[in-house]
């Protein structure tokens, strides 16, 4: 093998062109197991920037492979453009609004309707979505020599090439001896008849728009549709959810009453088993015809879940295998059907949350290179942002008893714990599922103000298998919402209301 060294460059995507021209140059058989870039150097195709790619293409890096980052769209994928930051800062603005005009301490705050200035709100948001995306992303990338960016969108030839038609014009072929597939996913169209011919919003549009409309209704049921429906509420909306079954039919049905109730109280209209046959739009104006009359509404948001973004890859060619709904299967290593081709984050099978798509890209990196990492989803910490929030992790009752695991179960209602009386808001509850023997602790479901704060801890005791008389035993500080997790494991002890205040 021949190695050129060159001095003097300087931009590091015109490095990374000028390497794969080099490379592509045609020269004796190579087999993608071999290392055949620059100096030997395993090459690495990743395409996608969120989550996923990024963690994937710098752990790479750090053993000296070759990257090629190939992005069609804006870099940073999903959760920092159009996903999760963009959507906290919002509901974050939102619950400020909220407690300016009503709050638990009003008798002796005077409570003040808030004048919302969305076009200001947003540009704050989008102000910050910018800087993270710079900081976290763009100067990262940029400031990596052995990263390369190509702006484009890929498919693929063979099992270790892919063609790239350049955003500014042209094609360009990548070779690789692995590929990472990290391309996420978009929102899901329901077919309901005359939707597509209507302005409706999908959950990019609704965090990007500078107004509040007077009536919004919202298709769907799921994290973001929950999430949204009450930010808007409180930013001015009117809001009706339209759910096809409960919210949070999934999961343990206290939460889903939970949630509906505090919703109730905010005057969030909740349809349960509602669905939308036919949507249409005159004179700035929805109406949706529903199994329970009429609905007419400003704006329309649709939040049915999201869809694995596969399509255009040309995956058949590569040989990498999807499931029903059309996202890439995996195996714990992120190894799809193809020899060399990985795949992680929402495009594949795996629960679509960015914290997953970061493990399973690091993981996919270090299998990339040599190693063998696999991903274990089993202790799987997940948090709602609605208010109060919803947090879970491990099983539900129904879940273990799937599991063929026998269960005793505690449910403590928030006017049991301190932090919450003080704060003079005790909705909700934290309950937990212990093995029935054992007594180790399983799973944990908390509705709660902050509960995300609390499900770490839970996270950890299950990870642990600490058993509920050992995490009653544990010390946590007073007057906080944590400690919420050892009064409840003491309930399945001692009657707790007979307890005082920081009883150990």
């Amino acid at each position: 093998m021949m190695t050129l060294k060159i001095d003097g460059m300087t931009c590091v995507s015109c490095a990374g062109h000028v390497r794969q021209a080099l490379e592509n140059v045609p020269g004796p058989a190579r087999t993608g197991a071999q290392r055949s870039g620059v100096d030997g150097a395993l090459r690495i195709a990743v395409i996608g920037s969120g989550g996923a790619a990024m963690a994937a293409a710098l752990k790479v890096a750090e053993t000296g492979a070759q990257v090629t980052l190939i992005e069609r769209g804006t870099i940073g994928g999903t959760c920092v453009n159009v996903g999760c930051v963009p959507s906290k800062i919002m509901i974050r603005a939102a619950h400020v609004a909220h407690m300016r005009q009503t709050s638990p301490f009003d008798a002796g705050i005077t409570a003040t309707a808030p004048v919302i200035d969305r076009s200001r709100l947003l540009a704050q948001q989008q102000g910050r979505v910018d800087e993270l995306r710079h900081a976290k992303y763009e100067s990262i990338l940029a400031s990596n020599p052995n990263i390369a960016v190509l702006h484009g969108t890929a498919r693929f030839k063979d099992g270790h090439t892919l063609a790239v038609a350049l955003t500014g014009g042209g094609e360009h072929d990548v070779s690789f001896d692995r590929c990472l597939i990290a391309t996420g996913a978009s929102a899901a169209v329901p077919p309901i008849a005359g939707l597509k011919d209507t302005p409706y919003w999908t959950s990019t549009e609704a965090l990007a728009s500078d107004t509040i409309p007077t009536r919004l209704a919202v298709i769907g049921s799921s994290v973001v549709a929950v999430e949204l429906a009450q930010a808007f509420a409180r930013l001015g909306s009117r809001v009706t959810i339209l759910a096809r079954n409960a919210l949070f039919f999934r999961d343990d049905p206290a939460i889903g009453t939970a949630i509906t109730a505090a919703f109730h109280d905010e005057d969030i209209d909740v349809l349960e088993q509602t669905q939308a046959s036919q949507v249409s739009h005159a004179g700035g104006e929805f109406m949706l015809a529903t199994n329970r009359g009429t609905l007419r509404a400003d704006q329309l948001l649709v939040a049915t879940g999201r869809s694995p973004n596969t399509r255009g890859l040309n995956l058949e060619q590569a040989g990498v295998k999807l499931d029903e709904r059309g996202a890439i299967a995996i195996d714990a290593g992120m190894r799809t059907s193809a020899p060399d081709i990985y795949a992680a984050g929402d495009c594949t099978d795996q629960p679509q949350f960015v914290y997953v798509a970061a493990a399973a890209g690091t993981r996919a990196a270090i299998n990339m290179t040599g190693g063998n990492a696999s991903l274990n989803l089993d202790i799987m910490p997940a948090v709602v942002f609605t208010d109060p929030q919803v947090a879970t992790v491990g099983y539900t009752e129904a879940q273990a008893r799937q599991a063929g695991i026998e269960t005793d179960s505690r449910m403590l209602t928030l006017d049991n714990v301190p932090r919450a009386r003080v704060n003079f808001d005790t909705r909700g509850f934290i309950q937990l599922i212990a093995e029935v023997g054992s007594g180790r602790l399983v799973g944990v479901q908390a509705v709660a103000p902050e509960a995300g704060e609390l499900i770490q801890t839970a996270a950890l005791a299950i990870r642990a298998r600490m058993t509920v008389q050992e995490l009653a035993d544990q010390l946590f500080p007073y007057l906080t919402m944590v400690e919420g997790l050892k009064l409840a494991a003491q309930t399945f002890f001692k009657d707790v209301t007979q307890l005082s205040c920081c009883a150990g």
